[in-house]
């Protein structure tokens, strides 16, 4: 009986989760639990467990006299966590590099390759999608789970806001295709963890300097 339960939490997890990040329920929805429910064919134990994950992942908050709604960012939040990401992509980079092979390397030049043609077609989600393939094509070499998985999280998070104006960055686009250039060389050169980790980092940190000047501009 709780493996049942657990496998219908799981999906009301997943259902719930796919609709956030796809952009189907907006920041500051509120989740309704018999309609939830009804949609996933369970009682309310298993989606009140979803919604308790989807807390933990930061994708939801409770609200008082309200109940469970999406979770919404603002610009503050939204800078604090790309500088987060920073930190952890760099090292999560640095400690992948000395486990990725030759055809490992060669799978981020394709990649890269079709961002840039992508980019031609000027189709911004779908470039937003290689960039997340890319950075995870590295991080699956990573031995340190519990790093990706928190990355992972804050991914996640940061996909609820997307299609928002403030992280519409157009022209940092074609930046980013040459500094990952710059990235399968250092990979490919097996420069020192160091060197590797901040460049990593300063990648990140290029998309918050490139969001603060459009704020200016």
């Amino acid at each position: 009986m709780k493996k049942k339960t657990s496998n219908k939490s799981k999906h009301a997890y997943d259902v719930l989760r796919s609709r956030i990040l796809d952009g189907i329920y907006a920041p500051g929805q509120r989740i309704i639990l018999d309609q939830i429910a009804k949609e996933v064919g369970s009682s309310h134990i298993p989606v009140r467990e979803a919604i308790r994950r989807l807390e933990a992942d930061q994708l939801i908050e409770y609200k008082s006299n309200v109940g469970a709604v999406v979770l919404s960012i603002d610009k503050k939040v939204y800078k604090q966590t790309l500088e987060l990401l920073g930190v952890l992509e760099g090292y999560a980079t640095a400690l992948s590099a000395p486990h990725m092979k030759e055809k490992d390397v060669s799978d981020l030049v394709a990649i890269n390759e079709e961002m840039n043609a992508t980019l031609m077609k000027y189709d911004l989600n779908t470039f937003s999608d290689l960039n997340k393939k890319f950075h995870f094509a590295i991080y699956s070499h990573c031995p340190n789970t519990l790093l990706i998985n928190n990355i992972e999280q804050v991914w996640g998070r940061l996909g609820t806001v997307r299609n928002s104006g403030f992280t519409f960055l157009p022209m940092r686009a074609p930046q980013s295709i040459k500094e990952h250039n710059y990235l399968i060389e250092l990979i490919k050169n097996q420069v020192s963890s160091k060197e590797l980790e901040a460049f990593a980092r300063q990648h990140k940190l290029n998309t918050l300097i490139a969001y603060e000047n459009q704020e200016k501009a």
